[in-house]
């Protein structure tokens, strides 16, 4: 005879079943829907991206993008060069989910410590001799000095930095999981936001003086 906790057990157990079942037709991505979506910027973006173009208005040209080719303005307070082919200079990746940048580096130059919170990131070194670093959740910082044709990856949304430690120029490409990453850079997020975050934050947060903040401030042009 069976009992009537078993009996529970067991109908509870079908139930569980069967609300899972209609689930796992869901478990992967849906296969896409169409060959591409052109963005249209001048629509409002949405949760996945933008609107598409009309595909009568797609050309060829749409689907390439010289960009990248062209060496970076090197001359600012960094001494490095972010050139973006993401969804707003080049059209054509919109949904796609990748993007890339090129990184040029004056003698000395700073890709500025900054994270990305859409995208991790891969990357190359092209020319010259970089140092990679990153900073985990825990606060444990991974670097390392890469030359030509040796590869870095940065987890999503973790600190990091790439500073040229070479003689003369460098050049990186790199590649991220997003067609639009964003990138957070720490010194103007925190010395040259729109409005100014407050003096006694920065001066808590950093254990310095208002004449500290104030100088790093005036650094930026804040």
């Amino acid at each position: 005879m069976v009992s009537s906790s078993s009996s529970g057990y067991g109908l509870l157990f079908c139930l569980l079943i069967l609300l899972l079942v209609p689930f796992r037709s869901h478990s992967a991505d849906p296969d896409p829907l169409q060959d591409f979506c052109l963005a249209n910027l001048n629509a409002t973006s949405s949760v996945n991206g933008f609107p598409c173009k009309p595909v009568s208005a797609v050309t060829s040209e749409d689907f390439f993008f010289n960009g990248l080719s062209v060496e970076g303005n090197t001359s600012n307070v960094f001494d490095a060069a972010v050139t973006s082919a993401n969804v707003f200079s080049f059209p054509g990746l919109n949904t796609q989910g990748m993007s890339m940048n090129r990184v040029d580096f004056a003698t000395g130059g700073l890709n500025a410590p900054h994270s990305h919170p859409r995208s991790s990131e891969i990357g190359v070194v092209i020319k010259g001799k970089l140092l990679v670093g990153f900073v985990t959740t825990d606060n444990v910082f991974h670097s390392k000095v890469l030359t030509v044709g040796q590869m870095f990856v940065i987890p999503r949304g973790l600190v990091h930095f790439q500073r040229n430690v070479g003689k003369g120029k460098a050049l990186a490409f790199t590649a991220f999981n997003s067609h639009f990453p964003g990138a957070v850079v720490l010194p103007t997020a925190l010395f040259a936001s729109t409005p100014p975050l407050p003096n006694e934050v920065l001066t808590k947060a950093f254990q310095v003086e208002d004449q500290v903040v104030n100088s790093i401030r005036s650094k930026f042009g804040a």
